[in-house]
């Protein structure tokens, strides 16, 4: 049987929003069984809460949104990655501010903070959505689905037509192991070209060479360079296990993207909610791999 995790104390992560350009400070309290995933707004009266769920995305450009009729939190993908990477199912997350930090635009700051906190299991079952037929979403040639997987896996696939990107591939079963070591330090990317036109919407406020991969028309202009050769396509399955929190259940599956972005995914998800006959609650490590064989063909084109 696989126990719901939560972490024994606070942490906390400080920054600044990279499309905001506000400080905020951001707290991981312990939340007991069978809570879930909630966004708190300490600054605000009676520090109204929001849940991480696909019912709450608000917005899909550049970053996830959620929010109410209250409040919203921008930008919470990388910072979420980590709880679906280390199975953490119960959580509060405070913040004074309307966006999460962006640190060095990775997820790792965040992983650094849950670790520091100390994960526990608690004394209830962990409730899996099994995939247990495909499910998928296409739109043009931007395609999303889920396969049959005992565990969680995930294929993604990104092609851009920048000399410094190109078409690139990852693979990946994800634990806390592989988290930490191939994704938790890819860090978010943009285009010289486009800061003029996203500053005037209002983003990237707080974006500099110290939280963003930039590239001019020809190449990367960070003075350090990439962290990993495929770096962009790495922090692409990054946003995608973030936006994956808001399915509000650990998914056994594998997941392939194609081109996909935070908008693909979160149609995805609300997809996979919406076709309960394609999966099932599983709470604990049965033998199912006879299903999974069937899909066994199923791969990233």
């Amino acid at each position: 049987m696989f126990l719901q995790k939560t972490i024994r104390k606070a942490v906390q992560v400080e920054g600044v929003g990279i499309h905001s350009g506000e400080k905020t400070t951001l707290r991981f309290k312990p939340a007991p069984a069978n809570t879930g995933v909630y966004f708190v707004r300490a600054d605000l009266p009676g520090k109204p809460f929001l849940k991480v769920s696909a019912k709450n995305v608000r917005a899909v450009s550049y970053q996830t949104t959620l929010g109410n009729s209250i409040f919203q939190v921008a930008t919470i993908e990388h910072c979420v990655s980590a709880l679906s990477a280390l199975r953490i199912d119960n959580i509060y997350i405070e913040l004074d501010g309307p966006e999460i930090p962006i640190c060095d635009g990775s997820a790792q700051y965040f992983l650094a903070a849950l670790l520091k906190g100390e994960l526990i299991e608690l004394d209830e079952p962990r409730k899996y959505c099994y995939i247990t037929e495909p499910i998928s979403y296409t739109e043009g040639d931007k395609v999303a689905y889920v396969l049959p997987y005992h565990g969680l896996r995930m294929s993604v696939m990104i092609d851009f037509p920048h000399p410094a990107i190109g078409q690139q591939k990852i693979d990946l079963e994800i634990n806390e192991q592989t988290f930490t070591r191939e994704l938790a330090m890819a860090r978010t990317f943009g285009f010289l070209k486009d800061v003029e036109t996203m500053k005037a919407a209002g983003l990237a406020r707080g974006g500099s060479l110290e939280n963003c991969i930039v590239l001019d028309d020809s190449k990367v202009i960070n003075s350090e360079g990439l962290r990993y050769k495929d770096e962009f396509v790495r922090h692409k399955m990054l946003d995608a296990l973030g936006d994956l929190v808001t399915l509000e259940m650990p998914l056994m599956g594998h997941m392939v993207l194609q081109k996909a972005g935070h908008d693909i995914m979160n149609k995805l998800i609300q997809k996979i909610v919406a076709t309960p006959q394609n999966y099932r609650f599983v709470e604990m490590g049965a033998d199912i791999s006879a299903e999974t064989k069937k899909f066994a063909n199923w791969t990233l084109g």
